[in-house]
């Protein structure tokens, strides 16, 4: 489309975009639930997990006491639902589960959407996630070999700190802000990417509301196929 036209770098949000976060780790909250003998549904709790993990991270850029990591602000979020919901768990069995985050899969038509892309753009992660989960998940898990994969670890800080939008761009990759299109189906990284100068994609698979922001995607789709279509 005309409007990509000086797009040269895809940016992709990870978690929830590429990487099918309830899909692969609800069965494992099921399993987990089922042997505390917990009533909690296990959709419902996963809501709540992922709801909460989002505020850790907030909390951890806010207070500026030192980056604790992705996947710390996801253990801090799950023992907060486990007291939320009033399920006893010991320190090891909280430890035991966050191995299921090494077991995550991607959505089934992104790699068929990757393979359509990455003749016209580079294709990059710009992740919350630390960085040799990151290269886990893309090399094992997508098993896509992406031209760089970025993590916020770099600056110290959970996107949308407009810092990280920016340090991907300018000193990473080299390229105006103007030149990166953020792909994600988080509606607070679409927007953080935005109020950067990006332009963006909100995949938005599961139909859900757009932030209350004069800072809106450039284009809206419900998953890669149709994001292929709308850059092609």
């Amino acid at each position: 489309m005309e409007k990509f036209a000086n797009i040269k770098a895809l940016m992709f949000d990870l978690f929830g975009t590429i990487l099918d976060l309830g899909g692969s780790l609800t069965p494992f909250i099921a399993r987990f639930l089922e042997a505390k003998g917990a009533d909690t549904p296990p959709e419902r709790f996963w809501d709540q997990w992922r709801a909460r993990q989002r505020i850790e991270q907030y909390q951890d850029t806010l207070v500026m006491l030192g980056h604790s990591g992705y996947l710390e602000t996801v253990r801090r979020a799950f023992v907060y639902t486990l007291n939320l919901n009033n399920i006893q768990t010991s320190r090891d069995e909280v430890k035991d589960f966050m191995r299921a985050w090494q077991e995550l899969s991607p959505f089934p038509e992104v790699r068929t959407a990757l393979e359509r892309l990455k003749s016209r753009y580079k294709l990059v992660i710009l992740s919350n996630g630390d960085p040799e989960f990151l290269d886990h998940l893309a090399k094992n898990r997508v098993q896509w070999d992406f031209d760089d994969v970025i993590s916020v670890t770099d600056v110290g800080a959970f996107k949308p700190h407009p810092a990280v939008y920016r340090y991907a761009a300018i000193s990473r990759l080299r390229l105006e802000v103007g030149e990166c299109l953020m792909v994600s189906a988080n509606s607070f990284d679409v927007m953080g990417a935005r109020a950067c100068s990006y332009k963006a994609a909100f995949v938005n698979r599961y139909q859900l509301p757009y932030e209350d922001s004069p800072y809106l995607p450039d284009v809206t789709v419900s998953d890669f196929t149709e994001l292929a279509d709308a850059l092609l």
